[in-house]
């Protein structure tokens, strides 16, 4: 007789433990920055060794900056290291992932698979997805492939989800977010990216932040969560030389389902948006769209134009050719790699690099191949056209002059350190570009000889002269660095003229070359003269043309500012184009074309009008007339 049998008749029923009832268990690691030669690497190991010594946990998620520079190095490293976990993990990319990746995302992908994962356990749905933003310096903005994978996902499932950022204003698209996750079901999210263990709401959505891996204190750790019974619970687990301590629960509540109470506006905006609003476009009605349309994927990168056409890649890997009379497509082409490159036009020749490794140069007119050349990594940097040659860096420690009909070695210049991201500055005399090694480099047009290199005095890769696109004027070049300094460096030799103070990765020629137009991080555009009589140190206010408060609030992102018939008009990472006066920087007008980073602009005057061809990192693409 079983033992089923004989509790059975005397009585006592056997009492089968549901799956609501038993306990979900997990480890969250987060933010551990791995670099090789430092002490993250160690951190990781404790953690993972500590995590291997137990017995419940279920599975781990590491919720983004897995490592500090998102190199191929960085990631394989990481990956090998996560790969001695006893247990199914899961991952998501953080900013620190994706905006120095010198693969453009791809190896993240490659390495772990996918960039989205969903699961389920126990009757709970654990979704996960990155956070960007990818390659550009802006806020986070969910890629538009995971808004439209969330928009798939099967809605009423009580759910879970992971992000790197906290979905508050640190998000662009905070509200389409929230809004999605209530509507499929999601009860609690999980983040990191604050490096230590806090509670919060994202729109009536309960959520936590996971303390760094790092050793804060000298004590790398981690947290594990338990649901039971739909209540869950937090508590961090400290990994101390020769022994661990697991703390109290530090956060508790039971996960009960939600509806969404926010109030939105016509355009999707919520009352707790914080920033300029749409409604700036009726109180400028000065500047007018022709027509917007909305693309598929992430655009991260600028427009060629020619004639009535006009071509823009995405991140997903397409090539675009529309008509600028209505924004139609002419024609779209797929590449095998993310592409963040800006495209470059002259005659039948279209050209442009992408993450597969390739330079591809296609027929403007039907997308056709017509040669391509194979770098040894990614090419996420714009190429430029100069007589009859493209002037392309690489993340292969390469920059390369090719024939444009043919896209045959003209030379190759291979002492770059770091990976080249920008587009060059060339004229007959010099090509100028930086890399993520901290240097900006010339070389010879003609042969690609080393003629000069420049650094900044800190040592920081993330403050390189990268992302900026190098202009010049009165024999100087102009960088602005994330070292907050804009500096005009002589173009013969090198050698540092003076420096400005604020200033990131953003710069613009007047249009008649004679001056230079910066912004700052904090809400401030200036102007001086190129040729400005000053010598040595930091240029005085004085020498300055004007320096004013903008309206952009804190303002991070990389576009290269433009200036047109007197106006100088400033991209910012909120989707807004700011206008000021290039006689003495009073504000002139500001126009909204969506909620995210706003690409390199194509400007032009048509019979006394100007146009301007806008794109954001949401995918959104309009045409607007200045009157």
């Amino acid at each position: 007789m079983t033992l089923s049998a004989v509790l059975l008749m005397s009585g006592m029923a056997v009492r089968t433990v549901s799956a609501q009832e038993k306990p979900i268990r997990f480890a969250f690691i987060t933010d551990n920055h791995y670099s090789v030669g430092s002490t993250s690497i160690q951190n990781l190991r404790d953690c993972i060794d500590d995590i291997n010594g137990l017995d419940s946990i279920d599975f781990v998620v590491l919720g983004g900056d897995l490592t500090d520079f998102g190199s191929d190095e960085e990631i394989a490293g990481v990956k090998s290291e996560l790969d001695r976990l006893g247990r199914k993990y899961y991952v998501v990319a953080g900013n620190h992932d994706a905006k120095w990746s010198e693969s453009g995302c791809n190896t993240f992908k490659n390495v772990f698979g996918y960039e989205q994962f969903e699961f389920e356990k126990d009757g709970w749905r654990f979704i996960g997805s990155g956070c960007g933003p990818d390659m550009r310096m802006a806020p986070a903005l969910l890629p538009k492939e995971s808004m439209v994978w969330l928009e798939n996902l099967e809605p009423g499932k009580k759910s879970i989800f992971f992000n790197h950022y906290p979905q508050d204003t640190s998000v662009l698209n905070y509200f389409d977010v929230t809004r999605i996750l209530k509507e499929k079901g999601v009860r609690f999210e999980i983040g990191g990216h604050w490096h230590q263990n806090r509670a919060l709401n994202y729109d009536g959505i309960p959520a936590v932040l996971g303390r760094s891996a790092l050793a804060a204190g000298g004590v790398p750790g981690y947290n594990v969560f338990e649901i039971k019974d739909d209540h869950i619970s937090v508590s961090e687990r400290r990994v101390y030389k020769h022994t661990t301590v697991q703390l109290p629960p530090w956060y508790e509540l039971d996960l009960k389902p939600l509806r969404d109470t926010v109030h939105y506006d016509a355009h999707g905006i919520p009352d707790s948006y914080p920033w300029m609003r749409y409604d700036v476009n009726d109180e400028y009605p000065c500047v007018k769209d022709i027509w917007s349309i909305s693309d598929s994927g992430n655009i991260v990168a600028g427009f060629a134009r020619s004639g009535d056409v006009a071509y823009y890649t995405t991140s997903s890997g397409s090539l675009r050719s529309i008509s600028l009379k209505d924004g139609s497509r002419l024609w779209s082409r797929d590449f095998p790699g993310k592409i963040f490159s800006t495209p470059a036009v002259e005659g039948k020749y279209l050209v442009f690099g992408c993450t597969d490794g390739h330079i591809y140069a296609v027929n403007a007119k039907n997308g056709k191949e017509i040669w391509k050349v194979k770098a040894e990594k990614s090419v996420l940097a714009s190429p430029v056209i100069f007589d009859g040659k493209v002037f392309i860096g690489a993340s292969d420690g390469k920059f390369r002059a090719l024939g444009l009909k043919d896209g045959s070695p003209v030379w190759t210049f291979s002492g770059v350190e770091g990976f080249v991201e920008c587009r060059a500055f060339v004229d007959e005399d010099q090509v100028v570009f930086g890399s993520w090694g901290n240097t900006l480099y010339s070389l010879d047009t003609r042969t690609g000889d080393l003629q000069w290199t420049w650094k900044i005095k800190k040592s920081s890769r993330m403050l390189s002269p990268a992302a900026v696109w190098p202009v010049k004027s009165a024999g100087r070049i102009f960088v602005a660095v994330p070292d907050r300094r804009t500096y005009a460096i002589d173009a013969a030799t090198g050698e540092e003229i003076f420096h400005a103070d604020g200033g990131r990765e953003s710069v613009g020629l007047s249009e008649d070359g004679g001056t230079v137009y910066v912004k700052t991080m904090y809400g401030t555009a200036y102007a001086f003269r190129a040729d400005v009589d000053f010598k040595g140190g930091e240029l005085p206010l004085d020498l300055q043309l004007w320096r004013v408060k903008d309206r952009s609030g804190y303002e991070i992102s990389p576009t290269p500012i433009v200036e047109r018939r007197g106006t100088v008009m400033i991209p910012t990472d909120k989707g807004n184009l700011l206008a000021l006066s290039a006689e003495d920087g009073s504000f002139l007008w500001a126009h909204k074309y969506s909620v995210a980073l706003v690409n390199p602009l194509e400007v032009w005057e048509d019979k006394g009008r100007t146009f301007i061809l806008a794109s954001t990192m949401d995918g959104t693409v309009t045409l607007s007339q200045v009157d």
